[in-house]
């Protein structure tokens, strides 16, 4: 039958395009649906999976407010650069020594880097940040307060926004260099270079080594990836509580909302899903790469 529901010629009709045929050109037969195709490779999603994966965004949000709650300490005298550099090296310690152990055990056909070589790479990231200190210090004198702290939120926003969340291992350069931005911006209104120095060690632990940790961990110890997630996001919010209680309750609405609310919607949706595929798609050229290489 043709478009307008008149009988079609006794000729039979082929989908070909080089051969004249007594049809008009939105001619078709019963026979151009059979090949009609639904949602044809669809991942199907697992609402208790998809929090799980979604437990990295959350605890990424968390790792900010961490990073936001030892500041304000800081910058309040509650806590001291010596206090601060001393716990960030023995947390640098513990989580190379992991790291090394994960690297080890999971991945020994693979060619590690030596221990000198990041003892090499460690102690020049501190000598530059430990000389450049004073600097950095001074680098936002002559820029009010509160554009400083304007300037350190939208940076932080993009670091949230840009982060590689599926491969965060190394991070994203656009991300690291976002937070490390907003950093130098927050630690330049610290007290001393001191308190420079240790702000931007810890922003380097932070938000460049502790992704590189946490996607070992989810790649080979899906088990403890998940309690460690819990535990950075329940930090957060204490930490920021113990600060900004108002503060703490917008997170903890943040971290319900990233991992519970929008999983279930996206498994919600799925449902409604609804993607057709047939001969009116455009023809994919599939080479025999074989055959190419001779």
């Amino acid at each position: 039958m043709g478009p307008d529901g008149a009988p079609g010629p006794a000729v039979p009709w082929q989908k070909v395009l080089w051969e004249r045929q007594p049809f008009p050109d939105n001619y078709v037969d019963e026979r151009f649906l059979e090949e009609l195709r639904r949602n044809e490779g669809i991942r199907q999603y697992h609402y208790w999976a998809v929090v799980k994966e979604a437990g990295f965004v959350g605890q990424q949000l968390s790792c900010v407010a961490i990073f936001i709650t030892l500041w304000l300490y800081m910058e309040q005298g509650l806590l001291s650069p010596e206090m601060l550099l001393s716990t960030s090296l023995a947390c640098a310690l513990l989580g190379y020594g992991l790291h090394q152990a994960l690297m080890s055990q999971f991945e020994s056909d693979c060619e590690p880097r030596t221990h000198l070589a990041d003892l090499q790479s460690a102690s020049i990231f501190l000598s530059f940040t430990f000389g450049f200190s004073p600097v950095l210090k001074t680098l936002t004198e002559s820029v009010s307060t509160d554009t400083v702290y304007a300037m350190s939120a939208v940076m932080l926003l993009a670091h949230l926004v840009s982060f590689p969340y599926a491969q965060p291992s190394p991070p994203g350069s656009l991300s690291l260099n976002a937070a490390l931005f907003a950093s130098v911006c927050l630690a330049s209104r610290l007290p001393g270079a001191l308190h420079t120095f240790a702000m931007l060690s810890c922003a380097l632990l932070v938000f460049a080594l502790w992704p590189c940790l946490l996607q070992k961990l989810r790649e080979n110890a899906p088990k403890h990836f998940t309690g460690v997630c819990v535990g950075v996001c329940l930090g957060g919010v204490v930490g920021l509580g113990s600060q900004s209680p108002g503060g703490a309750v917008l997170l903890a609405l943040a971290l319900g909302s990233v991992t519970l609310l929008c999983p279930l919607l996206l498994v919600r949706l799925q449902r409604h899903k609804d993607n057709i595929h047939g001969p009116w798609d455009e023809a994919e050229i599939h080479e025999d790469l074989s055959r190419l290489r001779h």
